[in-house]
Parts: structure tokens; C-alpha cells; sequence
């Protein structure tokens, strides 16, 4: 499988202020990994560092095998690696059709981004039934289902996507979940950071544990999932007492 993401020892923030202090951790390739922690661990903040957009003081990025500590966003974008922002981010007043376009337009080459726009609208048949309609139009679920498919523009080799359930109901959050895994299964690398963290993790391949701006757990999914401490801890669970 190989890794497609590395952290080496990183400390950034913003402008002197430091966030991540010392975080580590490897994502295999083709995989789902779900971050979670506290409020104020860094989890957001990591996405920032990876796609540009933070202060680095320290440490190292790699990615794909290339260190891109220092890139910027727009550098990123052209190794393979899109950002989906919590909220929504879509242009209201544009056609569905006009904002996936919006996700090409740094592209040179114009010809393969039309052929990946008919792709995307394979992959999200909603989105070509509503192509004419505005953003505003679509409920949530489309609306996140907007975003995700612009960052596919780029044939992306990483997602990077932040609370992607905020907003949606169960029924729509299942839905961006299994559109997720669509995509894990093509290959692409996904690092998530979820407000449903008990959900994400059942539907994910990693789990990775922030806390106060490090690295304090990587593991299989599943196994954070059943681990107790990480339950009482992390996912509003409760631990099991202990045998006297």
C-alpha cells in the first residue's frame, strides 16, 4: 500500500502562536483516515499546515514521497492534494454546473478537466440532473456532494475534508460516507476530521488520536472504536470498570 502522507515532528501555528507541537503520524495510501480530539487539539489546524495555509516553524511535510513543508495551497492543488473547508462553499448564486467548473479553473489543461467533468457527473447523477440549477437551490447533502465532486477536478491523489456531517441529516451523512468510500476504493487518500466521531471511525480504515497540537494515537479504526479509554475519553463513552 505504501504511505501517501507524512509528518515528521511538526510545530506550526499562527503567527507566533504554536498549535501543532511535535505532530507525527503516517496515512497509508488509498485509505480513510478519521481524525478526532478535543476541542482546540489541532485537528483543523493539520489540515491548514498540509494545504499551505499555516505558519511552519518546524518539522517536515511529505507527501507522495515528496517534502512539501513549505508549499502553498496552490502548489498543493498541482501535487495532488484538494481541501474541503468545514461549512458550506459553495457560490449560492452560480449554477451547479458553473461552480464544478469553478473547481478546474487553475488548471492549463482544460481538455482533461472537461473529460473529469463528466466523470464527476457519473459519480453524482444528482448534480448532472440539477446542473442548471443555483447552489442555493440544493439541500445540504447535494450541497456537500457539490463540494466534494468540484475537488475531484483536479483527479486528486488526497482529500482533505473537515466536518463534512455539519448541517446534514443521518440519513444524507451516510450518504457523503459511502461517497467517500467510492473513493477510497479508486484510490484516492482520504484524511477526515468529523464532529460524529463514532460514526467516522466505523466507516473508516485509521483512526488518528490529537491532542494539545500531537499525535497521542494511530491505529486500525475499529480497534479505537472498541478501545474503552479512547470511548471515555474521545467519543463521549463511558469506561467499563475495572475487576477488583
Amino acid at each position: 500500500m505504501g504511505t501517501m502522507l507524512e509528518l515528521k515532528d511538526l510545530y506550526g501555528g499562527y503567527g507566533k502562536i504554536t498549535i501543532l507541537n511535535g505532530t507525527s503520524f503516517q496515512i497509508p495510501r488509498a485509505s480513510i483516515t478519521t481524525v478526532i480530539g478535543p476541542n482546540g487539539a489541532g485537528k483543523s489546524t493539520v489540515f491548514k499546515a498540509i494545504f499551505g495555509l499555516l505558519n511552519i516553524h518546524s518539522g517536515n511535510i511529505v507527501f507522495d514521497g515528496e517534502d512539501v513543508t513549505r508549499s502553498t495551497p496552490k502548489q498543493m492543488i498541482g501535487h495532488g492534494v484538494t481541501y474541503v473547508p468545514q461549512g458550506r462553499n459553495v457560490i449560492p448564486q452560480l449554477s451547479v454546473l458553473h461552480n464544478l467548473e469553478m473547481g478546474g479553473i487553475t488548471s492549463k489543461d482544460q481538455a482533461s478537466v472537461r473529460r473529469r467533468m463528466d466523470m464527476v457527473m457519473d459519480q453524482f447523477p444528482i448534480l448532472r440532473q440539477f446542473s442548471d440549477r443555483k447552489a442555493i437551490e440544493l439541500s445540504g447533502g447535494q450541497q456537500k456532494q457539490l463540494e466534494i465532486a468540484r475537488s475531484l477536478l483536479l483527479d486528486p491523489k488526497l482529500i482533505l475534508i473537515d466536518e463534512p456531517s455539519i448541517g446534514l441529516s443521518p440519513n444524507l451523512v451516510q450518504d457523503v460516507f459511502e461517497t467517500l468510500k467510492r473513493l477510497r476504493d479508486d484510490g484516492v487518500t482520504i484524511l477526515m476530521v468529523e464532529q460524529n466521531a463514532k460514526a467516522a471511525l466505523a466507516m473508516s480504515d485509521y483512526g488518528l488520536v490529537l491532542e494539545l497540537g500531537q499525535t497521542r494515537m494511530f491505529d486500525d479504526a475499529q480497534k479505537l472504536l472498541n478501545d474503552p479509554k479512547v470511548g471515555q475519553l474521545f467519543l463521549g463513552g463511558h469506561m467499563e470498570e475495572e475487576p477488583a
